[in-house]
């Protein structure tokens, strides 16, 4: 997206994010549709052991799934990804499509298949209506949870500063009202000690760019995105000025054709 949306224009980027979300909606609007049908003009056999148990397991491989996969990510990636994203990731998590057309196309006897097919119907409608009509008012929950430990965690954070300051002070009065030569040594020694304990890698300006930032800017980014000459350059703000020049004029022009009407019709009447 970086290399691309650099080559196009913004009519470009938004002409082609509409097309992409009119097919995404006739994609989904036809797969619902054939869900809803599935549901009432197929013959169905439900087991509700089988079909509790289904869920349970999806549940649980998706989270080891999420959880393994996040843990491998985090150990590569600079902004990790946090446990409340996680948990949003493990349960916004949505069966569809994909696995209601295997299961049609599974090579099982007739009422094995059926059971199958129910069962996998049920998922899917569970998944789709229960978790992600729920879905939102599960991420206001973790996000107001979530600001709350934030909260507090800045507070504990203030009150630890604002007793290091504290004691920064009495020293500091400490030091002075002795006035002896002394001071200074005693000065450089908190100094020292303070540098000692302070945590280097919470006051560096930024951190360096990852391995893939390193590889998009020094390959991809200059394979993918092209180099403009300075004619080129030239040209194009040449024809931005004239096109802005014409524009300019029409618009003067047709504010003029219709002050001219109005003077016609006033003096008309």
């Amino acid at each position: 997206k970086a290399v691309v949306s650099t080559q196009s224009t913004g009519m470009t980027q938004v002409t082609v994010q509409q097309v992409f979300r009119t097919f995404s909606f006739l994609a989904e609007s036809c797969v619902f549709a054939y869900l809803g049908m599935a549901t009432f003009s197929f013959t169905h056999s439900f087991h509700p052991a089988l079909i509790v148990w289904s869920i349970l397991l999806c549940l649980l491989g998706r989270g080891l799934n999420i959880g393994l996969l996040t843990l491998l990510a985090n150990r590569f990636r600079q902004t990790k990804i946090t446990p409340q994203q996680q948990f949003i990731m493990w349960f916004s998590g949505l069966r569809g499509a994909i696995a209601f057309a295997l299961a049609l196309h599974l090579p099982f006897a007739e009422d094995v298949k059926q059971v199958i097919v129910s069962t996998t119907l049920v998922i899917v409608l569970f998944t789709i209506l229960v978790m992600g009509g729920s879905t939102m008012p599960v991420i206001k929950l973790v996000t107001w949870w979530s600001d709350r430990q934030t909260g507090r965690m800045r507070l504990e954070s203030e009150d630890r500063h604002h007793l290091a300051d504290q004691d920064s002070e009495v020293d500091f009065v400490t030091v002075h009202t002795e006035g002896q030569g002394g001071d200074t040594e005693y000065m450089l020694s908190k100094t020292v000690e303070f540098g000692r304990n302070l945590n280097v890698e919470e006051v560096e300006p930024g951190a360096a760019p990852s391995k893939w930032s390193q590889i998009d800017e020094k390959y991809l980014v200059p394979f993918f995105r092209k180099k403009f000459t300075q004619q080129e350059i030239r040209m194009a703000c040449n024809e931005m000025q004239d096109l802005t020049t014409k524009w300019h004029t029409d618009v003067e022009t047709g504010s003029q054709m219709l002050d001219d009407e109005e003077d016609n019709d006033e003096h008309s009447l």
